[in-house]
């Protein structure tokens, strides 16, 4: 008994190929968006605390992760705006876009965990408050934020290689915009009738000249 493979048409992987963008396009909308919202919002969280010596007693000392450093949040504003960027541009612009969107994601990723373990926030508010400059926090301690905002970096990432992998198949902001090669047929007037009122208003209403001067 013979088997009968199917052959894909080029219809056929035209529609696959057109499933696939919608598809990744919606999920790389939505790791984009999540993962700056999700970066921005561990940012302004408490990231470390401890305790400073001042005046023989120990003294509680906090820090957001703004405080810690502002490289995630900065590069989740860089990501969002080069996902937004990416239906602006076409070719070799949308490959730019997107490898900066990437990199933007990859950038938070390292920066979120290397302000996980660092103390120099507090450091800095121990010698403040104590007044010795070469004063260190003591009974240093981190939250689970940092790793938050490591996981928004990570959306980015994702959201960036999606770019790069299916940017090719998404739609641009000003592809509705652009005119076909063809020629616009030109409109052909309309006979008017002079005997008829009506007539020479919707003439004039075409901006035509119904006297055919």
């Amino acid at each position: 008994m013979d088997v009968v493979t199917a052959v894909p048409t080029p219809r056929s992987e035209a529609a696959g190929s057109a499933r696939s963008g919608r598809l990744s396009l919606a999920v790389a909308l939505l790791c984009g968006a999540l993962g700056a919202a999700v970066t921005l919002l561990a940012t302004r969280q408490q990231w470390s605390e401890g305790t400073a010596t001042v005046a023989g007693g120990a003294f509680p000392l906090t820090a957001r992760g703004s405080d810690v450093t502002g490289v995630p949040a900065a590069l989740a504003v860089v990501g969002l705006a080069a996902l937004v960027a990416v239906f602006a541009v076409r070719r070799a612009g949308r490959l730019a876009v997107a490898t900066l969107l990437a990199l933007s994601g990859a950038g938070t990723v390292a920066a979120a965990l290397l302000g996980a373990s660092d103390s120099g926030a507090l450091d800095e508010k121990a010698a403040q408050v104590s007044g010795d400059t070469s004063a260190t926090v003591d009974a240093l301690s981190h939250t689970a934020w940092p790793y938050v905002a490591a996981v928004g970096g990570v959306l980015l990432l994702l959201s960036g290689l999606l770019a790069l992998r299916y940017g090719r198949l998404w739609p641009a902001m000003s592809g509705r915009y652009e005119r076909g090669g063809a020629p616009s047929p030109r409109r052909t007037s309309v006979s008017v009738d002079p005997d008829r009122p009506e007539d020479l208003w919707k003439a004039l209403d075409r901006g035509e000249d119904p006297t055919g001067a």
